[in-house]
């Protein structure tokens, strides 16, 4: 396996691990009050948004040839991040609802 598989492999597990944290998140908002409901739906989408765009850099790096991925890798970094970084905040705010 080379580099560019390995991280390719490294970072996809990344995002299905934000996605199962994110499934989660989910059912905690659907046992919340009105107010607390909305407001997690809202945290909710972004976090999609913010995974698709991640997914989007992954599929660029997919398609990057073995000379160019390493440009893709910085972006794709900073988008595993910050979903990451969202992911978290939003089970900080969930748990302190709960």
């Amino acid at each position: 396996m080379n580099e560019k598989e390995a991280y390719r492999q490294k970072i996809e597990a990344q995002i299905d691990e934000w996605k199962a944290e994110m499934d989660k998140l989910n059912a905690r908002a659907k046992k919340l009050d009105a107010e607390g409901r909305i407001e997690a739906e809202s945290r909710i989408q972004d976090l999609k948004a913010r995974q698709e765009a991640a997914r989007a850099k992954l599929d660029e790096l997919r398609r990057a040839g073995d000379a160019a991925w390493k440009d893709v890798k910085e972006g794709l970094d900073r988008a595993v991040s910050e979903l990451g970084d969202a992911v978290r905040d939003a089970a900080s705010k969930f748990s302190s609802k709960s």
